[in-house]
């Protein structure tokens, strides 16, 4: 009967032709530990197998491997982890998240938004200045007042009035780097994803706070888009755990889990929230309630209204009695309008520039080529004057009429109704 080394014997074991010796042999596994330096030449009908013992496999006190203590750490990371071909098992071999790596862990990024972008001397409405610079204070000092300090500020009115742009333009001020959430990211096809965002946001700010030393709130654009009820709008369930979610926040703003279970790393620092929207009105009413929502209705003033307009066409040499006499003409017009006219003051330039590049034929083509090698011709902005900021604004509002006037939609869904 043959003999059946052990593993880690470094002898190869003597052939027999005997067929019971060789199924019995087939029944003992003939296992190579990772770390073994036998080498796969030596073991016959084996896979080749690894010399060195990966990493990825050491364990700590607790019994706990690499990849586990890596994600339990991965909040306070912002690292990019793999392992080359030859280190771990070619199994997970391949270019994955973009990386030539067998695992990739791209955590998390910079986040936040800063608004050096911004060039220029812009209006800051006082009022609007005085609103929120009140609301990140409070919340940064809530533990020195004797108050209850709402942790949300929901700041509404009409459309277009420029309720994001003065909220940057003061974040710039201030020197805040926020991070910035949209209505879009209010709904998945996941359940529990918004709202785990949400916290997983705020906790990022948090983080801001902390290791940055730089002021940080959460925004959320468009709230009422996402969140508000619109006559039959469906309740989804990712509407009622988003807003579960801002409740909750605002009632425990210093102790927010993404996980399963509480952790050390769930204690952080307050973060003001701030959301825009037009019509409050349309959001579950407890979320708003006095206590967990400051409101601020945004509708500026004539003043207002100038000051933000002359400082837009400044550079275009528009005085103030130019821009009384543009505000005059077209009242009662959101701010967003008169940045429209200016655009639309550049239309004949743009035309021009088009036919000095050679025509609407093949256009694309053109721009993306001559933009790569840098022969675009150069664009002459137009030089604007009252006159053409007035026409401009004349076919806009005609524009708006038309829209109001038409209503195609009855024509296209006459049985809508009945």
């Amino acid at each position: 009967m043959a003999l059946l080394l052990p593993p880690f014997s470094h002898k190869t074991p003597p052939r027999n032709t005997n067929s019971k010796s060789i199924k019995n042999q087939q029944r003992r596994p003939f296992l190579i530990p990772l770390c073994s330096s036998i080498s796969s030449s030596q073991v016959p009908d084996e896979p080749k197998k690894i010399s060195k013992q990966s990493s990825w496999e050491s364990k700590d006190a607790e019994g706990n491997d690499y990849l586990y203590r890596l994600g339990k750490e991965s909040d306070n990371m912002n690292i990019s982890v793999g392992a080359r071909k030859g280190v771990i098992d070619d199994l997970f071999v391949g270019e994955f998240l973009g990386k030539d790596s067998d695992i990739v862990f791209d955590y998390r990024q910079k986040a936040t938004r800063s608004f050096e972008y911004l060039k220029g001397d812009y209006y800051i409405a006082p009022v609007f200045l005085d609103k929120i610079a009140c609301h990140l204070v409070k919340n940064y000092i809530a533990h020195l007042l004797n108050i209850k300090v709402p942790l949300i500020l929901g700041i509404w009115g009409g459309k277009g009035q420029g309720k994001t742009f003065q909220t940057e333009l003061i974040f710039r001020a201030m020197g805040v780097e926020p991070i910035i959430m949209s209505a879009g990211e209010l709904e998945s096809e996941r359940a529990g994803e918004p709202g785990r965002l949400i916290r997983d946001r705020y906790r990022t700010a948090s983080q801001v706070i902390q290791n940055q030393g730089k002021m940080s709130c959460l925004m959320i654009n468009d709230i009422d888009a996402g969140l508000g009820r619109f006559g039959n709008t469906q309740m989804t369930v990712n509407s009622q755990i988003v807003v579960g979610t801002l409740m909750n926040l605002s009632d425990n703003p210093t102790r927010v889990s993404i996980g399963q279970k509480w952790r050390a790393s769930d204690v952080t620092h307050r973060v003001p929230i701030i959301v825009t929207g037009n019509d409050l009105s349309t959001i579950y009413a407890p979320l708003i309630r006095d206590g967990r929502m400051e409101k601020f209705y945004w509708q500026p003033d004539r003043e207002d209204i100038v000051n933000i307009v002359h400082r837009m066409y400044a550079k275009d040499g528009i005085s103030r009695e130019d821009v009384l006499q543009i505000v005059d003409t077209f009242p009662n017009q959101a701010l967003d309008f008169y940045g429209a006219m200016r655009s639309r003051t550049y239309d004949q330039s743009i035309s021009k520039w088009v036919s000095d590049t050679g025509g609407y034929e093949k256009l694309g083509e053109k721009l993306i080529e001559g933009r790569k090698k840098g022969k675009l011709p150069t664009f002459v902005p137009p030089k604007q004057t009252v006159e053409a900021l007035l026409e401009s604004g004349r076919s806009l509002v005609e524009e708006q009429q038309l829209i109001i006037n038409s209503r195609l939609s009855k024509e296209y869904m006459k049985n809508i109704d009945e």
